[in-house]
């Protein structure tokens, strides 16, 4: 289905109202407008953070953790870079959009320059809007952050991994752009500085835009492989690279934190700390934890989906609390447009939920979720309604010999196979007792809902953004 007119005709004429308002208004509208940062990890498992049961120091994350709200059942809408980041930026399943796989230099697709990204809305409500770290949604100019409401962009366009040192690389890469806005500055980066240079660009930005309310994002190339960390916090851990990575990235938080404090702007601003899946377990001593959870990154399983979340604004979300309300990312762009009041018009339907009720501490706050579906690719593999969660006949990864040091394992995308299965999420998080012939009636709903969602999606996605070269 095709938007009834352009987005950027849209968005001109939205632009154009609010120019015609009176001045005054405008701007005491704007000063009370909530500051919204979201942080986003890279291949972080649901298992990797000191508040969340990890032996790994995270202090600031775990201070923010208690100045906030935790998540202890938030799902990213797939369990890989693209379609994970896609879904976070359009608040839409990723086969939606036609983002369902992952991208890299070689492709000539991208997010659609006809989809509304939260940058787009915010940009157009008066936002100053900075990302500042790792894309992976089409790398041609036509896909990249600036053409998708970000004023800013400092960063990468895909994964580190997805450069001339890959170590089993399965085509040449070519050397890895570094971009100022539009502009190519550095190829090949230093591995060990991209959480120092996200950081600091990212603290520069919140003390430019103190006095304007503002959009920021910032998507960690870590800790994807290849693993890289600073002197500062190299040996700091004592339990290996991948801890000290996981301790940069707590003091990057840290740094983020402090500058929203120094700003005074603690109270009037959001903060979100999430990851894009779980751990890549092939990775070995370089990939993080699931916390118990089954399987990783590229499964419908929990470890491949379930991901930390933390969410803090002082005053407003409740402080030192555990959640357990099933949510996801797709919610935190309209429930971001109703924190601001933003009330566009949807020219493309979205499937994220207004989940600020349960982010504030409202009282018998409930998931809006009747279902929520895991689709690896284009095929339906589970959904999860309630405490039940079923899983259809499919084949999954599975990782025979993992890596070392830097090195993958034996990955074998279809190697592991699962029946019909049945589980009590609440009871057996690690989805190990299967209750398929206990609960015939909830099997048969669970199916319908499969079914529903398969001809909603069939009728209702969009082209992807493609290139003509």
């Amino acid at each position: 289905m095709k938007p009834l007119i352009g987005k950027s005709l849209l968005m001109g004429a939205l632009a154009m109202c609010q120019v015609t308002q009176a001045v005054p208004v405008q701007e005491k509208e704007e000063s009370n407008k909530p500051n919204v940062i979201i942080l986003f990890a890279d291949d972080l498992g649901f298992g990797d953070l000191g508040s969340y049961g990890s032996e790994i120091k995270t202090p600031n994350l775990d201070q923010l953790a208690a100045q906030g709200t935790q998540f202890t059942n938030f799902y990213v809408a797939a369990a890989s870079c693209t379609p994970s980041r896609a879904s976070l930026m359009t608040g839409c399943y990723p086969q939606r959009v036609g983002l369902e796989s992952v991208v890299d230099d070689t492709d000539k697709k991208g997010l659609s320059s006809e989809e509304f990204t939260i940058a787009d809305y915010l940009k157009q409500h008066g936002y100053s809007t900075g990302m500042f770290g790792k894309w992976h949604l089409g790398h041609y100019p036509e896909f990249m952050p600036n053409q998708h409401g970000f004023t800013e962009f400092y960063g990468i366009p895909y994964s580190m991994d997805m450069w001339p040192f890959h170590p089993k690389p399965s085509h040449k890469y070519p050397a890895l752009p570094v971009y100022e806005n539009e502009k190519v500055v550095e190829y090949n980066p230093d591995v060990n500085q991209m959480t120092t240079v996200f950081t600091e660009r990212a603290v520069d930005f919140i003390h430019r835009k103190k006095d304007d309310p503002f959009l920021l994002y910032v998507p960690y190339s870590q800790p994807h492989v290849p693993l890289g960390v600073s002197d500062k916090f190299k040996g700091k851990s004592g339990k290996g690279l991948y801890a000290d990575v996981i301790m940069e990235l707590d003091w990057s938080v840290g740094q983020i934190m402090k500058a929203v404090e120094e700003n005074g702007l603690s109270k009037n601003t959001i903060i979100m700390f999430s990851s894009d899946n779980g751990p890549w377990l092939s990775y070995g001593n370089h990939a993080g934890s699931s916390g118990g959870l089954r399987e990783g990154k590229g499964t419908v399983f929990g470890g491949g989906h379930k991901v930390p979340f933390i969410a803090s604004m002082p005053g407003t979300i409740p402080s030192g609390k555990i959640n357990d309300e099933m949510i996801t990312a797709m919610d935190i762009l309209p429930t971001a447009l109703k924190l601001v009041n933003a009330s566009f018009p949807r020219m493309n339907p979205i499937d994220g939920k207004d989940i600020w009720p349960i982010l504030s501490g409202v009282k018998g706050a409930k998931t809006p979720h009747k279902a929520f579906f895991f689709v690896n690719k284009k095929e339906i593999q589970a959904v999860r309604s309630g405490k039940w969660k079923l899983h259809v006949p499919h084949a999954y990864r599975i990782c025979p010999n993992v890596g070392k040091d830097g090195m993958p394992g034996n990955q074998d995308n279809f190697g592991g196979k699962i029946e019909l299965s049945l589980y009590n999420i609440e009871k057996d998080p690690a989805e190990s007792n299967n209750l398929v012939k206990k609960h015939p009636k909830i099997v048969k709903q669970l199916l319908e809902y499969i079914k529903e969602f398969e001809i909603d999606l069939k009728e209702n996605s969009r082209p992807v953004g493609m290139v003509n070269k």
